[in-house]
């Protein structure tokens, strides 16, 4: 069955003048001309074949048509004005999925979650730890925290940290017979590695250091676990500062170099276009991008 029903911003203007029984007021909250509510109430009625006002010259009255009519009509815009409220509500609460690499999620995000839900206590964040390149239109995925150059089309990106890399281990390395003092002693400790060895070879031809092997050592597919090795005293990371943060400040770890790379990456929260100002995207894009602004986690 096919509805019969009048233009939208017709029945908007017949309202809101009915209210004030004033085209001039109606235009003012409807943010429109005097005129546009004229001729919006007319092209009504000659829809309806009805004469909904009686136009005086010092006032606006409705007719017995009208008044019959507005009740129906109010009752339309408050229906739709509290199913709107409730779709606002819906997207404001309940769960909110991200992907994340597993290991920016234990290193980085994890530790600074429970602020987030004191800050939101209406939302349940799902945490998906991913290796591969969210694909929004088939995975139920909200937003992701992502690895790389920023260069991913038709998505709402921000950037959320640079960072750089560097030497870390465990304070016991720097004591007892083969202590690190400086980085030509990397020869007698273990490299550990994640799966880019050219990141020791870069970082040790920066450092000057020409007779140890970059290619020597353990390797890790998961970053938070070589971060890890390292804190355990298993050998000498090349890592990124962002997941090494907290154990340096906890002093886990030491950074037994002043020689830094910057990293070629960034990591970015991204989220598709069509969804990236729903309530609960928005906070949580607001608040990871404050955390960030932070520092290290507490």
């Amino acid at each position: 069955m096919v509805r019969r029903l009048p233009p939208l911003n017709a029945l908007r203007a017949f309202e809101a003048a009915a209210r004030h029984l004033s085209f001039t007021r109606a235009a003012v909250e409807l943010n429109v001309t005097q005129a546009a509510i004229s001729h919006q109430v007319k092209a009504l009625e000659e829809r309806l074949g009805i004469t909904l006002f009686r136009r005086l010259n010092r006032a606006l009255l409705l007719t017995d048509s009208g008044q019959a009519y507005l009740p129906a009509v109010r009752d339309a815009f408050d229906r739709l004005a509290e199913a709107t409220d409730r779709l606002y509500a819906q997207e404001a609460r309940g769960t909110l999925t991200v992907s994340v690499l597993a290991s920016f999620a234990a290193k980085w995000l994890v530790p600074r979650l429970g602020r987030f839900r004191d800050a939101y206590p209406e939302i349940d964040v799902r945490v998906a730890p991913s290796m591969h390149l969210t694909d929004f239109s088939r995975e139920d995925v909200d937003l992701a925290l992502r690895y790389g150059r920023g260069a991913w089309p038709g998505m709402r990106i921000a950037r959320l940290m640079t960072e750089d890399i560097r030497p870390v281990c465990s304070p016991g390395l720097l004591r007892g017979p083969r202590a690190l003092r400086r980085p030509a002693d990397l020869a007698h400790h273990t490299l550990l590695h994640d799966e880019d060895h050219g990141s020791w070879r870069m970082w040790l031809a920066a450092a000057g250091v020409d007779d140890v092997d970059p290619a020597h050592g353990t390797v890790f597919t998961d970053s938070g676990m070589l971060v890890q090795a390292a804190v355990e005293g298993q050998g000498v990371a090349l890592a990124r500062s962002a997941l090494a943060a907290a154990d340096l400040a906890e002093g886990r770890l030491v950074a037994p170099f002043d020689v830094v790379l910057p990293a070629t990456f960034a990591y970015y929260v991204v989220c598709p276009e069509a969804t990236a100002e729903r309530p609960k995207v928005v906070a949580f894009r607001d608040w990871v991008l404050g955390e960030a602004r932070g520092g290290p986690a507490g």
